[in-house]
């Protein structure tokens, strides 16, 4: 066994968010360490951080900053020391880290499509005119203001629980969450179905967990590399290079997914206003060693096509 692994009397400390789906994230990816190094449960410390993001509910994420809203107090305890590894959603992650960060290790990526959650009606066509739909994603709430601008659209806000809560208290008639949350709490069945890419395109990176770490730190290097999947590593490498190249924040609704196909990697991307009243989309083939060329070029196209203000 190497000599440099953690233990029970020096535990690698693993920093998270608090929810269930993050906590359910940082124990997967123990899991796999205990795996891969034959360590015990004890050898690590999962660490609970406050974000901003979680803190300030009572506000639309728009209104109260970017994509760190929900990374930036848990980086902020890696470069302290304080934690030696943060495992994050990669749907939420920035896609520049702070200097001395660098996330490349990802687990297998699970579903990517967004499942559509509702205590009455079986999907978006069966949707009511004028019903109410609850979501704090602006790229779900302008692609559905694109193709259902009679829906009546809220702000819904909270952890996977707390918006199933607000559904069953009639806050609104329907809403969306990510497959893969549902699924890795258990939860799957409470989706009337999933909406495939081709009707909905997800997040960048959605159904991806990262685990970002120091970049002088070798001995945590060397240990989630025996973790990382490379398949997904390769899908997100074009993914956040297209997210990147169109300066995406939560203030942005951008939509991208990309697929290993034969040796061959398929991008698809789309941006919108925020109003749904408009949206480009557009698609790249090519090698799979190119996804971050591909990822820039298939960005500047849709930016050029859209055209200059297209956000608003």
């Amino acid at each position: 066994m190497r000599d440099d692994l953690p233990t029970p009397a020096q535990p690698l400390k693993i920093g998270t968010r608090g929810s269930p789906l993050a906590l359910w994230q940082a124990h997967e990816v123990r899991r796999c360490l205990m795996e891969a190094f034959a360590l015990p449960e004890a050898a690590f410390e999962v660490v609970v951080i406050k974000v901003t993001g979680d803190v300030v509910q009572d506000k639309a994420l728009r209104d109260i900053g970017g994509k760190g809203l929900f990374t930036r107090e848990i980086e902020e305890a890696l470069l302290d020391g304080s934690v030696d590894i943060a495992v994050h959603s990669m749907k939420d992650m920035p896609t520049l880290q702070p200097d001395g960060l660098v996330l490349d290790c990802y687990l297998k990526r699970a579903d990517v499509r967004d499942g559509f959650v509702s205590p009455r009606y079986a999907s978006i066509a069966e949707l009511p005119l004028g019903a109410v739909v609850g979501s704090s994603s602006l790229r779900r709430r302008a692609q559905l203001a694109l193709r259902r601008p009679d829906l009546k659209l809220v702000e819904f806000r909270g952890n996977v629980q707390t918006r199933i809560r607000k559904l069953e208290d009639g806050v609104a008639d329907a809403t969306f969450l990510a497959m893969a949350g549902l699924n890795r709490l258990g939860m799957g069945d409470i989706a009337r179905g999933a909406i495939a890419p081709e009707e909905m395109l997800p997040a960048v990176a959605q159904g991806a967990i990262g685990v970002e770490r120091r970049v002088s730190d070798a001995r945590v290097a060397g240990m989630l590399a025996a973790i990382h999947d490379g398949p997904t590593g390769l899908q997100l490498a074009a993914e956040r290079a297209f997210l990147l190249r169109l300066d995406g924040s939560c203030q942005t609704p951008i939509a991208g997914l990309a697929v290993l196909e034969g040796g061959m990697l398929w991008l698809r991307g789309e941006i919108l206003r925020p109003d749904g009243s408009a949206s480009v989309t557009g698609e790249r083939r090519g090698a799979v060693a190119d996804g971050t060329v591909i990822g820039t070029a298939l960005a500047d196209e849709l930016l050029g096509r859209a055209g200059p203000g297209f956000f608003g």
